[in-house]
């Protein structure tokens, strides 16, 4: 279950470094295409921190 919540971290946190990147050659969808990509990074670090929960077992 770890790998796979880990995969998906990671490949919301990849998706939203790509919308960041290219949010300035998309003319009129600048701010909506940025604040998608911080909300795809956000998503993916909020993923290990509340689903996975703690490391400790606990």
């Amino acid at each position: 279950m770890n790998v796979v919540a880990f995969l998906i971290a990671m490949g919301f946190f990849v998706f939203g470094l790509w919308l960041m990147s290219i949010s300035v050659s998309l003319p009129g969808f600048e701010a909506i295409a940025f604040f998608g990509g911080i909300l795809g990074c956000s998503l993916a670090v909020a993923i290990p921190m509340n689903i996975l929960g703690r490391s400790d077992g606990a």
